[in-house]
C-alpha cells in the first residue's frame, strides 16, 4: 500500500473512539489524514441523530460514514465464530487467529460474488475469475513465506 501524501490522503472513517486521535497523528502527517467521525447516541431505546465531525483534513459530512464498517464487522463476527465467544473453535492464540482471518479475507475476497456476480478482487483488476473451495484446495504454490 502507498503511504499517503499531501495529493493523495489517507481517508479514514470511525465512530467516536478518540483513540484515533491520538494514534493516526503517531503514524501519518496530519496534513496526509482526511479523517471524519460519526458519532452515534441514545438513551435507553431512543436513539438520537448522529453527530459527523471533521477530525484532520477535510472530508466531506455527506462522505462520513462508518455503515460499511459496521457491516463488515458483522460479517466477521457472524462468518468467523472465534470472534464471537469462546467455544471449541475459539482461537488458543493470535496466529490462529490471523490465519482464520486470512482464509476469510480470501474467501470475501476472490469467491465472494455480489449481485453482479463479481468478486471485489475482480472489480480491483487482482483477479479474471471467480475462485472455487476446489480452485483454492488444488492450487500449486509458487511461492512460500
Amino acid at each position: 500500500m502507498q503511504q499517503p501524501d499531501y495529493k493523495h490522503k489517507l481517508t479514514i472513517y470511525s465512530d467516536g473512539n478518540n483513540d484515533y486521535t491520538t494514534v493516526l497523528p503517531e503514524y501519518y502527517n496530519k496534513d496526509c489524514l482526511c479523517y471524519g467521525q460519526k458519532i452515534k447516541t441514545k438513551d435507553g431505546k431512543k436513539i438520537f441523530p448522529a453527530i459527523k465531525r471533521k477530525i484532520f483534513g477535510n472530508p466531506n459530512f455527506d462522505d462520513i460514514d462508518t455503515n460499511a464498517n459496521e457491516c463488515v464487522n458483522s460479517i466477521f463476527r457472524s462468518r468467523i465464530s472465534r470472534m464471537v465467544r469462546r467455544s471449541q473453535c475459539h482461537a488458543k492464540n493470535r496466529y490462529v487467529l490471523g490465519n482464520a482471518f486470512a482464509l476469510f479475507q480470501f474467501y470475501w475476497n476472490f469467491m465472494h460474488e455480489n449481485e453482479e456476480k463479481l468478486t471485489p478482487a475482480i472489480l480491483e483488476k487482482q483477479a479474471t475469475k471467480v475462485w472455487t473451495w476446489g480452485n483454492f484446495l488444488h492450487k500449486k504454490l509458487k511461492y512460500l513465506n
